[in-house]
């Protein structure tokens, strides 16, 4: 504006339309000479405590390294006590030679270990309980399987699993929620309470989610009804899919063994004429599954809530997000039978058209139409 309006004069941009000449000058000869010009405010100001004493950092991020790590040998002053800037202060004096009036206060030491991400954190159920010796293969079956699937026109991968159990009562679920007065819940869970059943639904791909809650037990019939009840919302939008990839974990109702489970998807198979491919994550291992992330979501939605009836229990679920998206909500009122199973002699034949993976018969099934 200056060069093309004002003949590159400041003064002049600096009456006509307020702007410091000073910057203005400072931009044209920047122009002219193709030289940026820094200010110098990094140079001003206090500078950091770990910046003014690199040393200090180096011992306080050996002492905290020494926690993080585990010592194998316990060699280490936080062996009884937890990593907190007082403790550290304490031992940076007791085994690092520091004095007491060298050192900046504990909130000091308290803002350096954050700025070095030493942050308090919580305890991560991350390590499972148990490992099977095939569990990497099973890992790359599922890998494979799944990207299979994804490149396929004509495959739709969808990942299913059951939540935990909710209450239906007034009791507290935990959380916080803003309001002027706090939510009153009973102070003890007494009695029997009325138990909704969450099964989801995840459409990987394009992360739509449908949540059916049961009013009932979790059984392979309820498992495979739920699969049907979405399939029946869905097949239209779906007319093109002649193949259903499924993420399961590896549970006691929908296992690679569970007679009814496998008769039922068998049913389900010949029924919308799809081809069923079963693919099971590892045992101990199903927080990989896709869904496990939206439970957390719910959870977090809806835990301030009390979730004292059907009604509001679905409605809450109706008002997550996922990926953006609202799930479809639905509910199962058929109350299912416990321990349903078939005879080895009428299972035979149903199992004769089950084709396992010839390495991991448990953990990956596909099951063919029969064409009527």
């Amino acid at each position: 504006m200056t060069i093309d309006y004002l003949d590159s004069r400041p003064r002049k941009a600096e009456t006509t339309f307020g702007w410091d000449r000073q910057a203005v000058a400072l931009g044209l000869n920047e122009l002219r000479t193709g030289i940026a010009c820094l200010g110098g405010q990094k140079a001003s100001g206090n500078k950091k405590t770990e910046e003014k004493n690199p040393q200090l950092e180096i011992d306080i991020v050996d002492l905290a390294e020494a926690e993080s790590q585990v010592d194998p040998k316990f060699q280490t002053p936080f062996k009884y006590t937890r990593i907190t800037a007082k403790a550290i202060r304490a031992a940076l004096i007791s085994h690092k030679g520091w004095k007491h009036e060298d050192l900046p206060c504990e909130k000091t030491i308290g803002n350096i270990l954050n700025r070095l991400n030493y942050k308090l954190r919580r305890v991560q159920k991350t390590k499972p309980l148990k490992k099977i010796k095939e569990t990497d293969a099973i890992f790359k079956n599922v890998k494979a399987a799944n990207r299979e699937s994804d490149n396929r026109e004509d495959s739709l991968r969808i990942s299913i699993d059951t939540k935990a159990k909710v209450d239906l009562c007034d009791s507290s679920r935990g959380g916080t929620s803003r309001c002027q007065k706090p939510l009153r819940a009973a102070d003890h869970d007494m009695g029997n309470k009325p138990k909704l059943v969450p099964f989801g639904i995840l459409e990987v791909l394009t992360g739509l989610l449908t949540i059916i809650f049961g009013v009932s037990f979790e059984t392979s019939d309820f498992i495979v009804d739920a699969l049907e009840a979405w399939w029946g919302f869905n097949k239209e939008k779906h007319g093109n899919i002649k193949q259903l990839v499924i993420n399961l974990d590896n549970g006691p109702n929908n296992s690679g063994r569970r007679t009814q489970f496998l008769k039922r998807m068998t049913e389900f198979a010949d029924k919308y004429e799809l081809e069923i491919v079963l693919v099971y994550y590892p045992p101990y291992h199903s927080k990989y599954n896709a869904i496990e992330r939206c439970w957390g979501i719910l959870e977090s939605h809806w835990n301030a809530t009390l979730l004292d009836t059907l009604l509001v229990t679905v409605e809450w679920a109706k008002s997550m997000t996922w990926k953006g998206l609202k799930p479809l909500v639905e509910v199962l009122q058929t109350v299912y039978k416990k321990g349903v199973k078939i005879t080895k002699k009428a299972f035979n034949p149903i199992n004769d058209r089950i084709i396992r993976h010839p390495l991991l018969p448990k953990y990956c099934l596909t099951i063919q139409p029969q064409l009527t």
